[in-house]
């Protein structure tokens, strides 16, 4: 049968798909219209199966923010392209899955893909990507997501475009614009410089361990007595720490002062950081 050019054009306002691939679909289906989306969709679940080993380094790292400023989101979305992570229809997945997270507060990334995807819920979250990878011709992947709805106050930092995000939590049940705009500063400060832990009792033993070895190891090479390494080890322990455990680094803001004593300034021994994610696209 002749295919309209009305007819492609309304199913290329439904799909988005190409214009070739909308009228190859109405004449697969002799012009209904319904069954060339169901075709469409078929398709892009076999680009998808096609294409699901192919290598993701790009993508977007996107957060999102409850308005009361008490729980938030952190997700990252992966493709091939920067070319394809910044189109408007890759943008705008990663920001209505970050929001359909926070609303349903899903698990694991196996159980936010069999959601069914809210802007259109009769199909999943999984059938909308396999879609979304049959319109982009890469591959797509959710990567990983954090929240946090602890009812404390949260504040995110996107970084680099969306390379790098941050989500933190201080400890509090109100979201006062000083809380929020502290917990910010210190999102900023864990997406600059990349802490390990928020404090020393956080960070992992066998790194702790590993750093000692190493320690010991230059020390012994300077030939000094026993004691002297040991105080050496130590030294040099205490310097790892005040770099990498959040709360012993000097604030970005006023290097003359650390985290920790930002925080007591500012709440009381009371006030601190419960925890933080931060995730670096393709890391």
């Amino acid at each position: 049968m002749e295919i309209s050019a009305e007819l492609v054009k309304t199913l290329r306002d439904k799909t988005n798909c190409g214009f070739m691939d909308c009228k190859k679909a109405l004449k697969e289906t002799d012009g209904d219209l319904e069954k060339a989306v169901d075709y469409l969709r078929q398709k892009g679940i076999a680009v998808a199966g096609k294409r699901a080993e192919r290598a993701t380094s790009e993508g977007v790292v996107v957060a999102q923010v409850a308005a009361d400023g008490l729980s938030g989101v952190l997700l990252e979305v992966n493709c091939e392209s920067d070319f394809v992570a910044k189109t408007d229809a890759f943008q705008e997945f990663a920001k209505l899955l970050a929001a359909q997270i926070a609303a349903q507060a899903p698990a694991a990334v196996d159980a936010l893909l069999a959601q069914p995807w809210q802007p259109q819920p009769k199909i999943s979250v999984q059938d909308y990507l396999n879609e979304l990878i049959g319109k982009t011709g890469e591959n797509i992947r959710v990567r990983r997501f954090q929240q946090y709805t602890g009812g404390s106050p949260v504040s995110a930092y996107i970084h680099f475009g969306g390379k790098i995000g941050v989500l933190l939590e201080l400890s509090g049940s109100q979201a006062t614009p000083e809380l929020t705009a502290l917990a910010k500063d210190l999102a900023m400060q864990v997406a600059a410089t990349n802490p390990l832990a928020v404090n020393r009792e956080e960070v992992d033993a066998a790194v702790v361990a590993k750093e000692s070895e190493i320690y010991k190891a230059q020390a012994l090479e300077s030939g000094k007595p026993e004691k002297i390494i040991e105080k050496m080890v130590t030294g040099r322990l205490e310097k790892f720490f005040k770099e990498n455990c959040l709360v012993e680094q000097a604030f970005v803001k006023n290097p003359d002062q650390t985290v920790a004593q930002l925080l007591k300034e500012a709440g009381g021994p009371g006030l601190r950081v419960v925890h933080f994610t931060r995730y670096q696209l393709g890391n």
